[in-house]
């Protein structure tokens, strides 16, 4: 899998997210508020919260489909280091993965043209768009690379949840996406699925690819993610190393209860 060439400025990696003082509001509420949260090209960064916290907001707000409040005073945002960008194009840079785009899938499409279908954001692939070899043989590549060869003549249909999860990744990475971005990726998966996306994700991580996880459970952060924000109540409340942020102080306060957290074979994992 091909790797993005980092941008640098003065030896430093270049920013693929800049928010200052970020405010959004939704139906005359304040969803996200007084936001601060960079991005440099190549982290892994793992985003926390309990439900309703605000980091689905987040990345609602990278992706384009919510828009920060203009006039907030000194506020910054900027996405692969431009302020301004067509919703459509900016998507075309990133890689989405998350349970409302697997329902949108469930039909009968080949993996393959599920894989391929991520060079142009569709749903399947149809008779008016443009297949060129290049695409053929990257989408060959990405299949060989999240080990699904066993799958690329079924139809996603057919799959269990967590093959077809691992198939929308591929559709998500088949672009080279400057930000692979993995929305509560194992919601309704079983052990063995988790397990074997976890494998994934890792795998994906150490290629040198930016990623961005929002999860509610510690045991998603593959050991390949070293930073971690901490989302309460639409702000951030503790960003940094993963080590210094994984506390069972951290976490009691973030959830409000009790929360011990231990850590096995460089996985995180909490309980009550």
């Amino acid at each position: 899998m091909h790797k993005n060439k980092e941008n640098t400025e003065d030896g430093k990696a270049g920013l693929l997210v800049e928010m200052e003082n970020i405010v959004v509001r939704k139906n005359d509420r304040t969803i996200l508020d007084s936001i601060d949260f960079k991005i440099r090209n190549g982290e892994n960064i793992a985003i926390i919260g309990p439900n309703g916290s605000g980091k689905s907001s987040i990345i609602k707000t990278i992706t384009g489909d919510y828009r920060p409040i203009a006039d907030t005073p000194n506020m910054v945002f900027r996405l692969m280091e431009k302020d301004r960008w067509v919703v459509s194009d900016l998507k075309k840079l990133m890689g989405i993965v998350s349970g409302e785009l697997q329902l949108e899938y469930m039909r009968d499409i080949t993996v393959t043209d599920v894989v391929l279908s991520g060079f142009f954001s569709s749903i399947g692939i149809y008779p008016n768009l443009r297949v060129r070899p290049y695409m053929l043989e990257i989408t060959d590549d990405v299949i060989d690379f999240l080990e699904i060869r066993h799958l690329a003549d079924k139809n996603i249909s057919e799959l269990s949840t967590g093959e077809a999860r691992r198939v929308l990744i591929g559709r998500a990475l088949v672009h080279n996406p400057m930000i692979l971005v993995l929305d509560e990726p194992t919601n309704s998966l079983d052990l063995k699925s988790k397990h074997k996306f976890r494998q994934t994700v890792s795998k994906i991580a150490a290629s040198g690819k930016s990623m961005i996880l929002v999860t509610h459970d510690l045991e998603d952060i593959v050991p390949e993610i070293d930073r971690v924000v901490l989302v309460k109540d639409g702000k951030i409340f503790a960003d940094g190393n993963i080590e210094d942020i994984l506390t069972a102080e951290k976490l009691t306060e973030l959830f409000g209860i009790p929360v011990e957290v231990g850590k096995d074979k460089g996985y995180y994992h909490a309980w009550c």
